[in-house]
């Protein structure tokens, strides 16, 4: 027989996403089991109260309310499902058998668990409670040991980062073959230093990358989630300290440091100009010697009602010891006369394939030996390996703080990822100037592109390259001197002749060649042995970028 109740009770249904919660019944089942359980039991519910939040810690705002209208005599009671719904933590379960024992509380109803407020009903509930507590302590620790397995196995635990998908299947980290190259191209236009964090953020929004609500990464967003993560090269970060990862890396180290410089240049605000003035900054009066800078003058014409902006270019003028005098230049002139200038350095394009060809038989062919370099390396990462070690001893017999052995952990890291990745360039091109040799001359093949061209900072950019800060405004006239290797391009004729050489090893005698100039078409003659026009300027072009003498090249 059904008793009737004298106490008035709050209903309390409770269920975290947590881990703890896993097993436990949906708020939807417990409200339906509660509510049968209270019409079978004759329990005055006063009012459903629903709450989402762990209990692993004191804070919930429904409970502690349901606290407050307890002891404010609402109701006297709690129907729950079990007593870990009502606390995890010794603070929220002190304080219910604190109001028990003060009467405020008369009635705690579970379907599943006894309870009556007796000395042995509030022993059993403390039990319950201690043992909610004990379950989350523990399922805490196994968590926590089960993450540092992971960090100790090369894996990062959590979210993996834009660009990676956390597979289900190996547990692991892996690439996304979609958004990945995107991130990759990214970063390489980060490094550049032409766009700004926002500008990635577009970038990525354009390709899809974007964040769970489906907007635009925030810039804060992009420094730390992207540009600063040194998960993209092969480490990661976790409880403050880097850690090297078994993930397959999306950029190299040489990369993310170059993004690295960029990123502290760029974090702050920066805004965009246009550059109306184009060439300043480019050219030094040849009068005085001080900075060429522009001023723009507005010219109205009544005959068509127009008005026409036009830039003209001077020096300076801030010279204390020469009075200059020089006069404007028209933008129009400047850039017809620097267009003059870049097409005296554009490589012909038969030469540069020519050259390029050499090239790719050079990397085949080239056969130096390594092992010294590679040892020297090799010894620099096996002394690294053994510091880290000594440095973890030092932290683990307290000789050291955590934040020391964090800063000198990272630093030392990222030394020997450097030293890794060195070792791995080396391996695949045995010699570094084969790289600059063959980007130099698709650089020199492309002048002439750019010189004809409308493309002004294009322009801007390789005048930069070819000549430095030797390029001069004077009378009006733009002059320079190139750099080298640029200077090789037009270079004057010391000889015209060819000589034979003895090399020990080749059957026909090889020919020591004068410098010559590019503008020179024709095929140098001897009376034993034709050399073409362009390996006379493969030799001498090879010897400008590796500063060794071109007669010890051969073709």
């Amino acid at each position: 027989m059904n008793t009737v109740p004298s106490h008035p009770c709050f209903l309390y249904a409770r269920k975290s996403t947590d881990v703890e919660d896993m097993q436990v019944l949906s708020i939807e089942s417990q409200l339906a089991e509660l509510r049968e359980y209270a019409a079978r039991e004759n329990i005055s519910i006063v009012e459903e109260l629903v709450e989402k939040q762990s209990a692993k810690i004191p804070g919930r705002p429904i409970f502690n309310d349901m606290m407050d209208r307890i002891e404010s005599g609402e109701a006297s009671g709690i129907v729950s499902w079990h007593p870990d719904r009502l606390a995890r933590n010794s603070v929220d379960g002190g304080k219910i058998i604190y109001l028990v024992d003060t009467g405020k509380i008369g009635s705690l109803k579970f379907p599943q668990f006894w309870f009556e407020p007796t000395p042995q009903g509030k022993f059993m509930l403390a039990m319950s409670f201690g043992q909610s507590k004990y379950f989350v302590d523990s399922l805490s620790e196994n968590t926590k040991r089960g993450l540092r397995q992971k960090v100790r196995l090369g894996i990062m635990p959590g979210v993996a980062p834009p660009g990676y998908i956390n597979d289900p299947r190996s547990k692991t980290i892996v690439l996304a073959k979609l958004k990945a190259p995107f991130i990759k191209q990214a970063f390489e236009l980060f490094a550049t230093g032409t766009h700004r964090i926002m500008d990635i953020a577009d970038f990525l929004a354009k390709h899809g990358v974007i964040s769970r609500n489906g907007k635009v990464w925030k810039q804060h967003r992009i420094s730390y989630l992207i540009l600063t993560n040194p998960f993209y090269y092969g480490h990661f970060r976790y409880a403050g300290e880097i850690h090297e990862g078994k993930h397959e890396p999306l950029v190299a180290k040489q990369l993310f440091d170059q993004v690295q410089e960029q990123w502290k240049k760029r974090s702050h605000a920066w805004h965009e100009e246009l550059p109306v003035k184009i060439y300043t900054g480019l050219f030094h009066c040849g009068a005085c010697g001080m900075m060429i800078t522009a001023e723009q003058k507005t010219k109205f014409y009544k005959g068509t009602n127009r008005t026409v902006t036009y830039t003209y270019y001077r020096c300076t003028r801030k010279s204390k010891e020469i009075s200059c005098r020089e006069s404007f230049i028209r933008e129009e002139e400047l850039d017809r006369q620097l267009t003059n200038l870049l097409q005296k350095y554009a490589l012909r394009q038969d030469w540069a394939t020519a050259m390029l060809k050499k090239l790719e038989l050079e990397k085949q062919d080239i056969a130096q030996s390594t092992g010294a370099y590679l040892v020297t390396k090799r010894e620099a990462i096996k002394f690294i390996t053994i510091k880290l070690q000594r440095l973890l001893d030092s932290y683990l017999e307290e000789d050291i703080d955590r934040d020391d052995y964090r800063d000198r952990k990272a630093k030392l890291l990222s030394e020997k990822k450097t030293l890794e990745e060195q070792i791995s360039r080396f391996q695949t091109t045995h010699q570094s100037w084969l790289g600059p040799m063959e980007q130099w001359v698709k650089e020199a093949a492309g002048i002439a592109e750019i010189a004809r061209g409308g493309d002004k900072n294009a322009k801007k950019v390789a005048a930069q390259n070819i000549f430095g800060s030797d390029l001069t405004l004077e009378n009006r006239l733009a002059r320079g001197s190139a750099r080298k290797p640029w200077a090789a391009l037009r270079a004057a004729p010391t000889s015209r002749k060819m000589e034979p050489r003895a090399r020990i090893g080749l059957a026909t005698p090889t020919y020591q060649v004068g410098v010559l100039p590019l503008n020179y078409l024709g095929n140098v003659v001897s009376n034993k042995r034709i050399c073409s026009r362009s390996q006379a300027v493969t030799f001498m072009l090879f010897a400008c970028i590796v500063q060794t003498p071109y007669s010890d090249f051969r073709l």
